[in-house]
């Protein structure tokens, strides 16, 4: 079973709508790096995926704004969404396993930083998965 085409669409896959003001990122060119890290029976090395956008102030204002499309097959749980910063929980189920995701980013301006928590229940056994993300602005779009 593999859950790797999920994690790209569960950090930052959320809609900002909560959010009474902008979340506090700087418009502009973002460069996002995240390290995966598995805890468990198979010996899986830690994985790390750079990808760069550009977000403009007007991707900020719109309710419907998120950094990464939401995969198929999750269903968000529980979210909250401030100025500052965005918790939530999803699960995700695929090919008869499923996910559990506790996620938390900080909106720090040109930079945002967070940790999300994957316990995957699949056919083949249980694992622990820490995704580490940092974002920052690069630069005008």
């Amino acid at each position: 079973m593999s859950f790797r085409p999920l994690l790209a669409g569960l950090l930052l896959a959320l809609p900002l709508a909560a959010v009474a003001e902008s979340p506090n990122i700087e418009p502009g060119h973002w460069e996002f790096t995240s390290t995966t890290s598995v805890q468990g029976d198979l010996p899986i090395p830690d994985q790390t995926e750079t990808h760069q956008e550009c977000i403009a102030q007007g991707d900020i204002d719109d309710e419907e704004f998120s950094f990464i499309e939401e995969e198929e097959g999750c269903e968000l749980l529980e979210h909250a969404v401030t100025v500052d910063g965005l918790d939530y929980r999803m699960v995700c189920r695929a090919e008869g396993g499923e996910a559990d995701i506790v996620g938390r980013m900080d909106f720090l301006g040109e930079r945002v930083e967070g940790n999300v928590d994957i316990l995957v229940d699949s056919p083949a056994g249980q694992l622990n998965m820490t995704t580490r993300m940092e974002g920052r602005r690069i630069g005008d779009c």
